[in-house]
């Protein structure tokens, strides 16, 4: 799983038309999955968004999670976070789920951080065309692949 990460102000997912979900004070996660994903990408990245400290304190240092900040969170698909852009200038999007695949992760991943957050999240409509707003608040915006922990 691939996840871009974005610290938000607010943000909001609008599909033809209609607010689907909308947040202040949180987190942006655009979330890419790939075939070979599983049960364990998706507990380990969880937790990690959960307890990312990327938020300030009152000393204005980032040193507090989501979780301590009681943050917000919308969770987007995205599958071309698994794009390949080596040849040409097409990107190729072979290494991203195919529905039968991606879905259930994707679903399981939203149960699990509601879970570790103790509370709902907002997402987008899997596979729909997505219009995504944000205000980038830092800006802070960080990436994370569960196959390359760094």
């Amino acid at each position: 799983m691939r996840a871009v990460i974005q610290r938000v102000a607010q943000a909001s997912v609008t599909v033809e038309g209609e607010l689907i979900s909308e947040i202040s004070n949180g987190l942006l996660v655009l979330l890419g999955i790939e075939e070979t994903d599983g049960e364990e990408d998706i507990v380990w990245l969880s937790k990690k968004i959960a307890n990312l400290r990327i938020f300030n304190d009152e000393e204005g240092v980032m040193n507090q999670s989501l979780l301590q900040q009681d943050g917000e969170l919308i969770v987007v698909s995205q599958f071309t976070l698994h794009a390949s852009t080596k040849k040409g200038n097409r990107p190729s999007y072979l290494k991203a789920a195919k529905p039968d695949t991606a879905v259930p992760l994707y679903e399981g991943f939203i149960a699990q951080i509601e879970k570790d957050l103790g509370k709902k999240v907002g997402t987008g409509v899997f596979g729909a065309d997505m219009k995504v707003a944000l205000i980038n608040d830092g800006p802070v915006t960080i990436q994370i692949d569960t196959k390359n922990k760094e």
